[in-house]
């Protein structure tokens, strides 16, 4: 059996685009917001890079002390370990609880899902919280709360999972 021949030149190559489509002011004025509360979020920068987070509350355009887009999210930092029916109540109780955090996360750092949770933050983790540090420490704890209560009725177990990547 003969083999047919090797083309001598490589196929050609689609030309990359030199300059994107941009959008006029109009265009970008009816884009449709999507960083709404209670989105769910993956953390994709610093400490908690690979976190999924909640955010409480958006910032679209930015306040005068961070002029760009943000949001205050809430999230875990240390999910729930997997509990096993024969170990002690001591020890499901142990691996059954979470660690939270709160902050303030510019928008090119997350990265949005396309699910929601419900869960009131709105009340616990304020914007004031972030000034504040001992009124971080109490939305924290309250936080872990919710959390803990969210993850012991069974709904949303995927937000309770640990990434891996």
């Amino acid at each position: 059996l003969s083999r047919p021949p090797l083309p001598l030149s490589p196929p050609p190559r689609a030309q990359p685009r030199l300059n994107p489509p941009t959008l006029s002011s109009e265009e970008a004025g009816t884009m449709v917001k999507f960083l709404k509360p209670n989105k769910v979020v993956i953390i994709l920068k610093g400490r908690y890079a690979g976190k999924k987070a909640v955010i409480v509350k958006n910032y679209d355009d930015g306040t005068s002390a961070r002029p760009y887009g943000h949001a205050l999210v809430c999230g875990l930092s240390k999910e729930p370990r997997k509990v096993i029916k024969r170990s002690s109540q001591k020890k499901q109780a142990k691996r059954s609880t979470v660690k939270t955090f709160v902050k303030l996360v510019n928008y090119n750092h997350i990265m949005p899902t396309r699910y929601t949770l419900d869960v009131d933050l709105k009340a616990t983790v304020t914007p004031d919280v972030i000034e504040n540090s001992t009124k971080r420490t109490e939305a924290r704890k309250e936080t872990k709360k919710l959390m803990e209560e969210k993850f012991k009725t069974g709904k949303n177990r995927w937000f309770f999972t640990k990434l891996h990547f």
